[in-house]
């Protein structure tokens, strides 16, 4: 099943008992449920509705939710090439779906506004930016995986992001400010989240979580929450270069602090919302149209206290029936197309052909003895004979 996190990808952490470690399933579902919380506020905050509160709220939430599944989306493409298999994956998965539902919410925000909106293939509309935000890091993941300092880079290329105000094609500056995030995903392995998910580690994420929250309190309606959007350059935000620099590194740090703060607290056991989380690609790509419709209605803005609580636990709710079987099979022509008709039937491997380890990257571990994928001896290249002077070749 495809999820925001995995798509085209092998997952290299898998549990002995299904098949899918549950830890990644955890934190897919927990985060596309704050995906769904952070775009049902945000109309609310931009009509000042809420209050102090629901701007720290709202603050917090967009400050690591999508660092988060940017992060995942990396670590599950460190096993990514440029093969046949991997391209028919890309389609299936993120280019047909971003084709269908960058017509539909365009159609859908027309209806609702009774007026005609614009569809532009190379301007995504809405929530839609991520997908092919999500097909250019994973293009992108050869050039990571050879270049000495992929981490540093690819923060140089984030903070020259700030420094220009770039087209909104294929919200380029999204794109460029979030690639570390996508980067430390492809560098960590799998020891990395088993650290994060000691006892300790629990205990010092929650308290990250904590201190975020009281940082975003005590910033709201101070700070510009465009910081933590990352699609607006410095001179867009109306501050100098050094300010610039100091408030996206500052963005940065908080995100990292609070993605390590997110992933430590994500339980590592099966839950009742496990299975969810391999159904992250349906809630993330459905759940606009529910809040795009709220946006939409004037009652909406004239909530307040409780029926906010309403609201946050009505898109939980929502991503659970949108994570649904029901819904599944509804929406997999349009999430999850099989198109089997559009390319050449699959060649099956040569006779004796060593099979690749899942997951393992361009610089992934050698395989050790016994190991799938390890060199024998006959395999090796062997240097050619010396010849004697004056002696013909062999």
């Amino acid at each position: 099943m495809t999820t925001l996190a995995s798509v085209g990808t092998a997952p290299p952490a898998r549990s002995r008992a299904a098949g899918r470690d549950p830890y990644f399933d955890n934190a897919k579902f927990l985060a596309v449920v704050l995906v769904v919380i952070g775009h049902a506020w945000e109309p609310l905050r931009a009509a000042n509705v809420g209050g102090r509160v629901l701007e720290a709220a709202q603050t917090f939430v967009y400050a690591f939710h999508l660092p988060v599944f940017i992060v995942m989306c990396g670590y599950f493409s460190r096993g990514f090439t440029a093969g046949r298999d991997r391209t028919r994956k890309l389609v299936a998965a993120i280019v047909v779906p971003y084709v269908i539902f960058s017509v539909a919410y365009p159609l859908w925000a027309g209806l609702l506004a009774g007026d005609h909106v614009g569809w532009d293939p190379l301007e995504p509309y809405y929530l839609t930016w991520f997908m092919p935000a999500l097909l250019l890091w994973r293009l992108s993941t050869p050039l990571w995986q050879q270049i000495r300092y992929p981490v540093t880079a690819a923060l140089v290329i984030s903070m020259l992001a700030g420094f220009i105000t770039l087209p909104s094609m294929l919200n380029a500056a999204q794109v460029l400010s979030f690639l570390p995030f996508f980067v430390v995903g492809l560098t960590l392995r799998p020891h990395h989240f088993a650290f994060l998910r000691r006892r300790a580690m629990r205990a010092g994420g929650a308290a990250l979580l904590v201190l975020g929250g009281v940082a975003a309190y005590a910033v709201a309606l101070t700070v510009d929450p465009e910081w933590v959007h990352w699609r607006r350059s410095f001179g867009q935000l109306g501050v100098g270069a050094p300010a610039g620099v100091g408030f996206r590194l500052l963005a940065l740090a908080s995100a990292v602090a609070l993605t390590v703060g997110f992933l430590a607290v994500v339980p590592g056991r099966r839950t009742w919302f496990t299975r969810f989380g391999s159904a992250s690609m349906y809630v993330y790509l459905l759940h606009g149209f529910v809040t795009l419709f709220l946006s939409y209605q004037g009652w909406y803005y004239r909530i307040s206290g409780a029926e906010l609580a309403l609201v946050t636990v009505g898109c939980a709710a929502l991503a659970v029936v949108l994570a649904s079987g029901p819904l599944r099979g509804a929406f997999r022509w349009a999430v999850e197309p099989r198109l089997d008709w559009l390319f050449h039937p699959r060649v099956p491997p040569p006779a004796g052909a060593v099979p690749r380890p899942a997951g393992a990257g361009e610089h992934g571990p050698p395989a050790g003895p016994g190991r799938a994928g390890a060199v024998r001896p006959r395999d090796t290249v062997q240097p050619p004979p010396r010849r004697r002077h004056g002696a013909p070749p062999r």
